[in-house]
């Protein structure tokens, strides 16, 4: 197999280790720097709305994996997908992973009242865009031609 991007979409064997970074970069500096979080009762209200947030990304990183699976195409990034994904939660986002991922981050934040998640959990997305996103997109627009062109334009790349 060669490095061309129809083979090969990505050389990051596991985007979602983008964000571990993130997550001890926050606890870090919330050590160091800690921000001001909300007070009761609204603080109250973002923790039980962070356990909903964390429920949501893991169901969707869940959805999409069984999604993955039953079109028989391969679940790791750093492999050519052998079909296009385009049902359950890639119905609403290209990268329902990934989106599941950033709730997760943002989850963390409103449940352990550390703001430094919220920033973080932007950066972390664009960085995952940036370093994952757009060579898988172009892998697949190589490999599935006008299938993905048309399934690009109906589906958003986020939400």
């Amino acid at each position: 197999m060669t490095n061309d991007i129809s083979h090969q979409p990505n050389t990051i064997p596991w985007p979602p280790l983008i964000y571990l970074p993130g997550v001890a970069l926050g606890f870090i500096l919330n050590w160091l720097f800690p921000l001001p979080w909300i007070t009761r009762p609204l603080s109250e209200i973002l923790f039980a709305f962070g356990w909903l947030i964390a429920a949501g990304g893991i169901a969707i990183i869940a959805m999409a994996i069984r999604a993955m699976r039953r079109a028989d195409t391969t679940l790791r990034p750093h492999r050519g997908a052998d079909h296009l994904v385009t049902t359950g939660p890639f119905a609403l986002t290209r990268n329902p992973l990934y989106v599941g991922n950033t709730m997760i981050m943002i989850a963390l934040g409103l449940i352990s009242g550390i703001a430094w998640f919220l920033p973080l959990a932007v950066i972390a997305a664009f960085l995952t865009q940036k370093l994952a996103i757009e060579r898988e997109e172009k892998h697949l627009e190589a490999k599935f031609g006008k299938r993905w062109r048309d399934y690009a334009k109906k589906v958003r790349r986020w939400l």
